[in-house]
């Protein structure tokens, strides 16, 4: 028999039942838009602070430029851009190296027992604050790199330019700069770089097996071209930790205005500008703007070189 008082709760329920399974769905969207509206706040936070600067002083003006005067009105960061770039390509040759050769281990040749056991030591660098890498190394390494590493480096490759003493140094400077941030961005490259390597399919590597490859080679010619994207991923996220890096690189790279000339120089970061001037000019509308614009053209560096990586992962799948 049919049933009138069924009929009329079947689109109730429907409803009901709909709702509900809309309802993680709805949350997740929230999550999302949320998170996407934080970090679209703070852009638009950090480009209208700056936008004042920009205008006084011309966008390119403003990179290009090499004065810093609060008392005339002058802003350029090309000196701060240069030190920071230099700053980071040299992170990134001690890192990279490194980071890769124990991803490769970690992921091909490690037993499990032994990849559990290094695997957190590496984990746990991300833990340790930067102002306590900075002390480390201003108070532990600064020795070190003055009475021992510099000397060495001086003594046996001053003939060349960038290993020759240009600036007197107390064992601070670009190289020691580079080898504490090298150390910090390490897991960031070393984790990220073992899962594009394990993500590889061993389909793979059983074929190239098969065609007579040693686990080398296989390695070289097979895992690590096919992993590629998220490797160069892995050197964009470090890259871009190194150059938004402040505590450690005020206390260990110099803060001179200066190019760096060789290993050993000294030179002043764009974040390190930022963290000194701050405290004493925040309550003023114009240097606060050119402290924002530094933060601004930070940000374009960084975002241009994801578009890159992200063009050059991509043209590889």
């Amino acid at each position: 028999m049919f049933n009138k008082k069924l009929l009329f709760e079947l689109p109730s329920l429907s409803l009901s039942k709909k709702f509900r399974f809309d309802l993680p769905h709805l949350l997740f969207l929230s999550c999302a838009i949320l998170t996407a509206s934080i970090a679209l706040f703070f852009i638009l936070f950090i480009f209208k602070t700056a936008m004042p600067v920009f205008e006084s002083q011309g966008f390119v003006g403003f990179i290009t430029g090499t004065e810093w005067n609060y008392t005339t009105g002058v802003y350029g960061i090309r000196i701060f851009i240069y030190g920071t770039m230099v700053l980071t390509l040299v992170t990134l040759l001690l890192a990279v190296p490194v980071s890769l050769f124990t991803a490769i281990f970690l992921a091909e040749y490690a037993p499990n027992k032994l990849a559990a056991v290094i695997r957190p030591l590496i984990e746990l660098l991300v833990g340790i604050p930067s102002v306590v890498y900075g002390i480390f190394g201003l108070y532990v390494l600064e020795d070190v790199f003055f009475e021992q590493i510099e000397p060495f480096f001086i003594s046996n490759l001053g003939f060349i330019s960038l290993f020759a003493d240009h600036t007197p140094n107390t064992g601070t400077g670009l190289f020691l700069a580079s080898s504490v941030l090298a150390v910090m961005i390490l897991p960031t490259i070393t984790a990220l770089s073992e899962d594009a390597i394990r993500s590889v399919k061993n389909e793979y590597r059983e074929a190239s097996f098969a065609l007579g490859s040693t686990h080398w080679e296989t390695i070289k010619r097979v895992v690590l071209p096919a992993a590629s994207g998220g490797i160069l991923s892995s050197i964009v996220l470090g890259m871009m930790r190194a150059m938004g890096e402040t505590m450690a690189i005020v206390m260990l790279f110099g803060n001179m205005k200066t190019i760096p000339s060789g290993f050993f120089s000294y030179g002043f970061a764009m974040t390190s500008k930022i963290l000194n001037d701050i405290k004493f000019y925040a309550s003023e509308a114009e240097p606060r703007s050119a402290l924002f614009g530094i933060a601004a053209i930070l940000f374009l560096i960084e975002m241009l070189f994801v578009l890159i990586s992200r063009k050059i992962g991509g043209g590889k799948e």
